[in-house]
């Protein structure tokens, strides 16, 4: 079953007005550094630093992957007005997870594995921003522990890192105010996953190092 036809109808016109409002806004232009995916499951991982990330990555995919491909998303942001939530649940199928104050980080961990996990397990992709928060679009924060769970529960799984320039100005951290701006997204050779041997620490450093190498 393609894109086309996983979408309903209502879904389906907003994706594509959604689509070419991205490409508008951002002027996106999206670069691969190795040959266009298939249909296997995936994690775009990501720099972070506007509300706009997830669309914009999966706006550059082609179109006959973007039913396959559920960004994770913050669900106090996108379930906080009615529009918000429909395009989250009915257009881009995202995956909302909860956050917790950082006081609460290390108490009974809530269900975002699982929630992540299980689109991987049914063959599908993730979008995923490692930093766990928007930045300052400036420089890319070390990797919280998600990325390296995902990547040890599915090491078929390719990973796959996604640079994003200049969406922190297109909608800046705090500003509900647009600014139309040339963007673009580069799209990296798959990043090998957990080596043996290799611990925690290792593999997010790595995994953060192939994405930095895209901004130069």
């Amino acid at each position: 079953m393609d894109y086309q036809t996983k979408l309903p109808l209502d879904g389906r016109l907003v994706a594509g007005f959604l689509v070419r409002l991205c490409r508008l806004l951002t002027g996106i232009r999206a670069r691969w550094l190795a040959p266009l995916p298939g249909k296997q499951a995936r994690i775009y991982y990501a720099n972070h630093s506007s509300h706009l990330d997830g669309m914009v990555i999966w706006a550059s995919l082609p179109a006959r992957l973007r039913g396959n491909v559920r960004p994770v998303a913050a669900a106090d942001y996108w379930l906080s007005s009615k529009l918000r939530r429909y395009i989250a649940r009915r257009v881009f199928n995202a995956v909302l997870i909860k956050r917790r104050p950082a006081e609460k980080q290390t108490e009974q961990p809530n269900n975002a594995l699982e929630l992540m996990n299980d689109p991987l397990r049914k063959g599908q992709s993730l979008i995923i921003f490692p930093e766990g928060t928007r930045g300052n679009g400036e420089e890319i924060s070390p990797f919280k522990s998600g990325i390296w769970h995902l990547a040890k529960m599915n090491p078929d799984v390719e990973l796959v890192p996604v640079y994003l320039e200049n969406l922190n100005r297109v909608l800046p951290k705090g500003s509900r105010l647009v600014v139309p701006i040339l963007c673009s997204a580069t799209f990296g050779e798959p990043v090998e996953g957990i080596r043996e041997g290799e611990d925690k620490t290792e593999f997010l450093l790595r995994a953060r190092t192939a994405l930095e190498a895209l901004a130069s």
